[in-house]
């Protein structure tokens, strides 16, 4: 399946969960969700490829596990395009990961909450130190009835990688942390709020 998505910069998360509750959308998820990215001797990175592993943490329950690869991106309209396989997953999946030489290579952590209006997908996304982001996923015409609702312009939107919203935090002065890892004691963003 093809991915499209846009991302941006949230200043109000609350009002933008309340616009999106208002024009109807469903909360899907709230929690923690980590991504674990692997390689074997960056093979895939080579290729512009990502091996993915995600957990869902939602408070109460076991956490869900979806293992996915992302092809190479493309720019369309300012929206960023990708071929995505996703599988659910159950078991030793870090294990089989090993067994086949993959090593992780990088860690992203953030408290999301993850909301579908029409067939948009749109996830509000807290990192540990950095800008709140919003990432709005779908069709061309499911993308532009979201953002007609969030009060974002589509300015302000881009088809940008996380890297580029970690340089512009730094280059205005912000200290990013993307992993629980690198805070160390400190708090993550999200338990101030």
């Amino acid at each position: 399946m093809i991915e499209r998505e846009i991302k941006a910069i949230v200043t109000d998360p609350a009002a933008v969960a309340a616009r999106l509750v208002s024009a109807g959308a469903t909360r899907e998820f709230r929690g923690l969700m980590t991504d674990r990215r692997f390689d074997r001797e960056w093979a895939l990175t080579a290729k512009e490829e990502v091996l993915r592993l995600r957990r869902y943490h939602a408070e109460g329950r076991p956490p869900r596990v979806v293992l996915g690869w992302k092809g190479p991106v493309a720019i369309e309209r300012d929206a960023k395009l990708r071929e995505e396989i996703e599988v659910e997953t159950t078991g030793d999946i870090d294990g089989l990961l090993q067994a086949l030489g993959y090593r992780e290579i990088h860690v992203v952590d953030r408290f999301v909450e993850i909301y579908r209006h029409g067939d948009a997908v749109i996830r509000l996304e807290w990192y540990p130190r950095m800008d709140v982001l919003i990432e709005v996923e779908g069709s061309e015409p499911a993308i532009a009835a979201a953002v007609a609702v969030l009060g974002i312009p589509r300015a302000d939107y881009s088809a940008d990688a996380l890297t580029a919203f970690v340089a512009r935090y730094r280059l205005a002065g912000g200290d990013p942390a993307l992993s629980l890892a690198e805070l160390g004691d400190a708090p993550p963003s999200w338990s101030a709020g």
